[in-house]
């Protein structure tokens, strides 16, 4: 990707207990100004990690959208999830362990889709690269 996209946050950092969300916030923000790169609108809240923290959390994108709009401040969309997404502790973290590891091992055709997205991005020599986090956080340049 080009150093001139803004890249919302890692998938490794957490807010309220979840991971991901910081950099759905960031997504979210970006989209609203118009400013959410091309490729990240393909699966932009309707698929991928955004739906399934939707999902998990029992929001809509529209609710979640609102939230993040009304709100100035991580700290303010912080406090709004911790008030408003009752989820216990062991929810959270099996969402958190489910996409940390997601494309490390289990779905064979995930497992496919991670070494295929690898090679197009001319990553595929990179064996530290075991998950989508991993390939997420090299192929925005963090890694």
């Amino acid at each position: 990707m080009s150093n001139d996209i803004i890249f919302p946050r890692s998938a490794r950092e957490t807010m309220a207990g979840w991971s991901y969300l910081p950099r759905f916030v960031d997504k979210v923000r970006l989209h609203l100004a118009g400013k959410l790169y091309a490729d990240y609108q393909e699966n932009f809240a309707y698929k991928g990690f955004d739906s399934k923290w939707l999902a998990a959390a029992g929001l809509t994108p529209e609710q979640f959208f609102a939230v993040v709009k009304d709100s100035l401040t991580d700290g303010q969309v912080c406090d709004w999830v911790v008030k408003n997404v009752k989820k216990s502790a062991e929810e959270k973290a099996a969402f958190n362990q489910a996409v940390l590891n997601y494309g490390r091992e289990g779905d064979p055709a995930v497992m496919a889709r991670l070494k295929m997205r690898k090679e197009q991005s001319g990553l595929g020599h990179r064996d530290d690269i075991q998950c989508f986090v991993d390939y997420i956080d090299a192929d925005e340049q963090r890694i």
